[in-house]
């Protein structure tokens, strides 16, 4: 009988196949295409994925061109104004489209009392409180929600695969990390410093890449534990109650049970805070592991020995049941940074938008302060996120201690 891991991945990995020509890696001249790490969420119900009605796959596929091509450069966060994502890594992208769509569901929820989802449901009157929570949507119980990856998470659940990897596995020589040409403070490593182990690190990890403040997924995927999959945004309209990822899957290869333990663990890092409970529906619930035995095509594992540094693909492909996109450079496939028309429907300003819509159709008193928000940072500073800020706040200051927060990404939302 298959797996549940192996369903859940063969399922992503179909979508991903289905995907048209230009979301996909280039073949070049000597006809081999560029590698791409491949993230889909799925949720399941029951002992069995549903298909039909219970199925959302997000399905992505990005890497840079072996530069900075995964994150926004740390000088040009202010450039970005919320339509440049600032981080294109492949889990990264999933979660972001897993929150577009959950947003869309309630959306269609508060436009239309016909409406039904099968994965978001209204929340019972009486228990919006403050104490428990003042969003007025929840996602359905029975549902569970795997993630399967490609490659394993960049940075401290994959530092000894790169360790592995490397010719030369000696420790590296401090050097503190600089950001426009000043040094901003404790240091946050790429991929070096082997001995080093269950640190907050940096993306992207290659040494040669311009400087950013932006977290592996590693430590992103470590603070979801805590804080749920759901974005700020989403956070705003959705209970964080059902929202956490039950199990994360990877090939046979990726899988270092230590590295993983370590990183996401509660007898690793995260051992300080293993039984944390905070207000608001918030916990800390560390989500199991699982290994599959599905091949992906464009895995950088399929070169083997036959290529030296085998080049990864620029592209990024975004999918859901409701919407398909290509991305190069964290904005639409041809459009530049520059252009505000190239904004994914994934990023801030998009999200925030769809989300105020969403909250003018609710009208609820308590949630009003959301829809007066001039910026993307008076958004995030909504009264009904104080609880989520609590968790972050506690995170990272006991379990991420090397959490460098990146320059705010402020800009406005009541531009149309």
């Amino acid at each position: 009988m298959i797996s549940i891991e192996d369903t859940v991945a063969a399922l992503v990995i179909a979508k991903f196949n289905a995907l048209p020509v230009k979301s996909k890696p280039v073949v070049d001249v000597d006809g081999v295409s560029g590698w791409v790490p491949l993230s889909g969420i799925v949720f399941t119900k029951g002992t069995a994925l549903r298909y039909v009605n219970y199925r959302v796959a997000i399905t992505n596929v990005c890497q840079g061109d072996g530069s900075d091509a995964t994150c926004v450069a740390l000088a040009k966060i202010p450039q970005a104004q919320g339509f440049v994502l600032h981080d294109w890594h492949a889990e990264i992208l999933a979660i972001r489209g897993l929150n577009h769509f959950l947003i869309q569901e309630c959306y269609d929820l508060a436009k239309s009392s016909e409406s039904h989802s099968p994965f978001v449901r209204w929340r019972d009157t009486s228990k919006l409180a403050s104490c428990c929570g003042l969003q007025p949507f929840t996602i359905r119980e029975g549902l569970r929600v795997y993630m399967f990856c490609s490659e394993a998470p960049c940075g401290d659940a994959s530092m000894e695969l790169t360790m592995n990897a490397q010719p030369d596995a000696t420790p590296w020589q401090h050097e503190a990390f600089l950001g426009d040409g000043e040094n901003v403070g404790p240091v946050l490593q790429g991929r070096g410093f082997f001995s080093e182990l269950g640190i907050v690190r940096r993306k992207p990890s290659r040494p040669d890449s311009h400087p950013t403040l932006s977290k592996s997924c590693s430590d992103k995927l470590a603070l979801k534990q805590c804080t749920s999959l759901l974005s700020s945004p989403a956070s705003l309209l959705i209970h964080p109650e059902n929202a956490y990822l039950d199990t994360l899957i990877l090939p046979g290869s990726e899988f270092v049970a230590s590295a993983c333990d370590r990183s996401f663990g509660p007898e690793g890092r995260m051992s300080q805070i293993a039984n944390k409970v905070w207000s608001g529906g918030y916990s800390y619930r560390p989500f199991k592991i699982g290994a599959t035995k599905q091949r992906f095509e464009y895995s950088r594992r399929r070169f083997g020995l036959r290529i030296t540094n085998p080049k990864p693909s620029n592209i990024a492909a975004l999918w859901t049941v409701r919407h398909h996109e290509t991305l190069i450079n964290g904005v639409l496939q041809g459009r530049k940074q520059t252009d505000p028309r190239g904004g994914s429907a994934v990023c801030r300003l998009k999200s925030s938008k769809l989300v105020m819509d969403t909250l003018s159709l609710l009208a609820i008193p308590i949630l009003m302060d959301g829809l007066r928000s001039l910026t993307y940072a008076d958004l995030k500073r909504a009264n009904v996120l104080e609880d989520r800020s609590n968790v972050k706040r506690d995170v990272k200051e006991v379990v991420l201690a090397g959490w460098i927060p990146n320059l705010e990404d402020s800009f406005d939302l009541k531009v149309n």
